[in-house]
């Protein structure tokens, strides 16, 4: 017990260079997980293709008229959605760490609070860049040639992991509210299907009901994919790019600190 609370004391003096350190050794940790288990990526690998695929050979067609002219509009809506839907990962591996009890010996360590939920976080990202350059090789393999060249298909891809990393953190505190990794999958996946479909990703809004138009405009995702748009085919960074950013950010602000004083409060 005595050991428990120097740790907790000593958390709260951790240096910034200090937790830095640690946020990054819990990184490290959760990527040794993965080189161990390499199965782990394999939906970020298999999802994005088949979603290509689908998406391109199946409407196609009907919505532009032809393969060609579809792919520069598609590419940047699968990325987003499979990006968005994969950081509900984040939540689920959290929650089963907390589980098995991995994160409460974490608590007694002399580390700060923060260090094994942005560790994780952090982790992902590796996650989200994979699905970025399957998608984008994807697309690349079936014809598409993007008027914003390669510079504009790698800024797809950032802000499509950045965008990722931030909602990450809302999972992050859905782990700390919800009691099993099911619950915890199968709520994030009531919570995205809305957002990752009801969006232009793959269609545009005016063909939408007006509710579902309303909602759509309004949704972050539709905001992504058309900033991710700007960018592949124009190499344009527009209003839109910087509206998803600010999105990112704020959602960080708000559910970065949340998560952590839920983690405490959960202790």
């Amino acid at each position: 017990m005595n050991a428990y609370v120097a740790g907790q004391n000593l958390k709260r003096h951790s240096s910034i260079k200090e937790t830095l350190k640690q946020i990054f050794a819990f990184a490290w940790r959760s990527i040794l997980k993965i080189r161990r288990e390499p199965e782990q990526l394999v939906d970020v690998l298999i999802q994005p293709i088949i979603f290509t695929l689908i998406f391109v050979y199946i409407f196609g067609g009907a919505i532009a008229g032809n393969i060609a002219n579809y792919l520069p509009y598609v590419i940047p809506g699968v990325l987003a959605q499979s990006s968005v839907t994969a950081s509900l990962t984040t939540g689920v591996v959290i929650r089963e760490d907390q589980e098995k009890g991995v994160f409460y010996r974490f608590r007694s360590l002399p580390i700060a609070r923060v260090a094994p939920l942005a560790g994780a976080a952090i982790a992902d990202i590796i996650r989200y860049l994979t699905i970025g350059i399957v998608t984008m090789l994807m697309g690349f393999i079936m014809g598409m040639r993007p008027g914003g060249g390669v510079l504009g298909a790698i800024g797809c891809i950032f802000l499509a992991v950045f965008i990722s990393w931030c909602i990450s953190w809302i999972f992050s505190l859905l782990a700390q509210v919800l009691k099993t990794a099911q619950s915890m999958q199968g709520i994030g996946m009531v919570i995205l299907f809305p957002l990752t479909f009801i969006s232009n990703a793959f269609v545009s809004t005016d063909t939408l009901p007006s509710a579902l138009k309303w909602f759509a405009n309004i949704n972050p995702v539709s905001h992504l994919v058309t900033a991710m748009r700007e960018l592949l085919n124009n190499g344009v960074v527009g209003h839109q790019f910087f509206l998803t950013l600010l999105t990112g950010v704020l959602c960080v602000m708000i559910f970065a600190p949340t998560t952590v004083y839920a983690y405490i409060k959960r202790g």
